[in-house]
């Protein structure tokens, strides 16, 4: 039976079956560890900096993990979070899966299997302590430690317990929940030893990586497999871009590195898909370039400060893209982000943007989809200006915004007769005006222009495109509608000059493109 996508929120249920892990890291230095290397097992200090371990494999050899695990095992840890009173009744919920809103739009999607974040949680007594365990890692010899943020939030007090067995006590000194990342600190005289991050750029599947973390609760357990995929969305959030592998993760991994075979981490073990609660080799990491930047920023400043543009954009399929004419240039399958929406008196609004562009680049960097839109325009310094490179009626633009801080902005969604239509280019809607009424039981304000969709004939091209009653179609291609006549004549309009017509609509509060082709539809009695 499918079950909802978890939010982190939903880490602590004893039932979930989407178990999360992250490994985070820094800029701080470390040591470079070889997989058949035997010389000292970590680095202490700045001693490691030099001396780097680079084992190579001969052809046709299946590694040998022995000297890698001795390296690396002393600055992996163990975490226990004492939650505070009613945590763990607030993010249990009923159902046969985790629930919550970690998409991108802030809804659930449906998947396969359920999500969940696998660290252990005690079953829940009001006269007991509650505990979770999870996983994490030491990265700089001061005692800086990277775990998730779904391990420690809601924590009264939390330790951590070192590879020899020494339990310290930690302070939390940032989390970020965007990315599910947190930062402690731990203190004793002599300093820790300590692992670096990787570049996760150079990851490739087919690549061998190694688990370290605290499933169950056993502490030092190692796991072993290969990178199986690069940049998944399970829609956990909207810079979610996970290294997919295939080493066993279980419940009390989060937080814990997943390390290539130089000793370097490449991702923090984060969530698995699995229908009955344990690893069925299914897992996915968080990629250790986005740990560097998020922890840098927890370390100096205690939170992370991200960029706003301020629109709503969505993929572009072939669909789409013949719909809106859009040039061969965007390749094939079809890159950018199609702007779907713009928040009102956002950077977006006051550089230009507008529905129906396409941003093919930020600052230079190409853009390939909305998710890639997000994470580049939330490194984006606020105050600062962002080069946008914008796709409009087929031609080539620049714009600039200004970036402000994520939060600071929140805007508005700005985009109002009966009327239907018997052309024969129909696509199998009824429509209807705003009225007040129809205002009240759609939730939307007068800023709102468009025309509400009242009936969806069954089989017609706009059912089978997803059109749904109480949907609002606001736009047709990159033109704003006002009402049901100017919708129909729009459409109308774009099908004389081609087989698919791009309706802009408003969904839940959610603006949208929904691509209708009404080509070798029979339904010719609605518009």
């Amino acid at each position: 039976m499918p079950a909802t996508v978890s939010s982190r929120a939903g880490r602590r249920s004893g039932r979930a079956a989407l178990v999360a892990v992250l490994v985070a890291g820094s800029t701080l230095g470390g040591f470079t560890a070889g997989s058949f290397d035997t010389r000292p097992a970590f680095a202490q200090g700045n001693a490691a900096q030099s001396g780097a371990i680079t084992p190579q494999m001969k052809s046709g050899q299946l590694p040998n993990f022995v000297g890698l695990v001795k390296q690396v095992t002393p600055a992996v840890v163990s975490i226990t979070s004492i939650l505070k009173p009613g945590a763990l009744e607030d993010e249990q919920g009923g159902g046969g899966g985790m629930q919550g809103g970690g998409g991108m739009q802030g809804g659930q999607q449906q998947m396969p299997f359920p999500f969940g974040f696998p660290f252990q949680m005690p079953q829940a007594n009001p006269h007991q302590v509650i505990e979770a365990r999870g996983s994490g890692f030491i990265i700089s010899a001061d005692g800086d430690v990277v775990t998730n943020n779904h391990v420690v939030k809601d924590a009264k007090s939390v330790t951590v317990t070192l590879s020899d067995g020494t339990t310290l006590p930690a302070k939390i000194v940032g989390t970020d929940a965007r990315t599910d990342l947190a930062l402690l600190h731990i203190k004793r005289a002599e300093e820790f030893p300590f692992i670096q991050l990787g570049n996760s750029a150079d990851v490739e599947p087919g690549e061998w990586v190694v688990a370290v973390g605290n499933p169950f609760g056993l502490g030092g357990t190692v796991t072993a497999g290969i990178v199986s995929a690069l940049g998944r969305n399970i829609g956990d959030g909207p810079y979610d871009s996970f290294l997919q592998v295939d080493a066993p993760i279980n419940r009390g991994n989060s937080g814990g590195p997943l390390f290539t075979q130089n000793g370097k981490v490449v991702g923090v073990n984060t969530a698995i898909i699995t229908p009955t609660g344990g690893s069925v080799g299914i897992g996915f990491a968080i990629p250790s370039n986005t740990v560097r930047e998020i922890v840098a920023q927890l370390k100096a400043h205690g939170k992370v400060t991200r960029g706003f543009l301020g629109v709503t954009a969505q993929e572009i399929t072939p669909a789409m893209a013949k719909a809106l004419a859009l040039p061969n240039s965007i390749g094939n399958p079809p890159n950018g982000a199609l702007v779907a929406d713009v928040t009102s008196k956002s950077p977006a609004q006051n550089a230009g943007v507008k529905p129906g562009d396409v941003i093919t680049a930020v600052n230079g960097t190409r853009i390939k989809n909305p998710r890639e839109l997000a994470v580049d325009i939330a490194g984006v310094a606020p105050g600062s200006k962002a080069k946008l490179s914008v796709l409009r009626n087929g031609k080539d633009e620049t714009l600039t915004a200004s970036i402000v801080k994520l939060g600071e902005n929140s805007g508005s969604q700005s985009g109002s007769g009966n009327e239907e239509s018997n052309s024969h280019e129909s696509i199998g809607v009824g429509l209807a005006a705003l009225t007040d009424d129809l205002r009240q039981q759609l939730g939307v304000d007068d800023s709102v222009r468009g025309a509400v969709v009242q009936t969806v004939k069954p089989d017609s091209p706009a059912d089978q495109a997803g059109i749904r009653p109480g949907d609002i179609i606001v736009g047709v291609g990159d033109h704003s509608v006002a009402s049901p006549h100017e919708a129909v004549n729009d459409v109308h309009t774009a099908l004389s000059h081609d087989k698919t017509v791009a309706l802009r609509i408003l969904r839940d509060g959610q603006s949208l493109f929904v691509a209708v082709s009404p080509g070798g539809s029979d339904q010719n009695d609605q518009g």
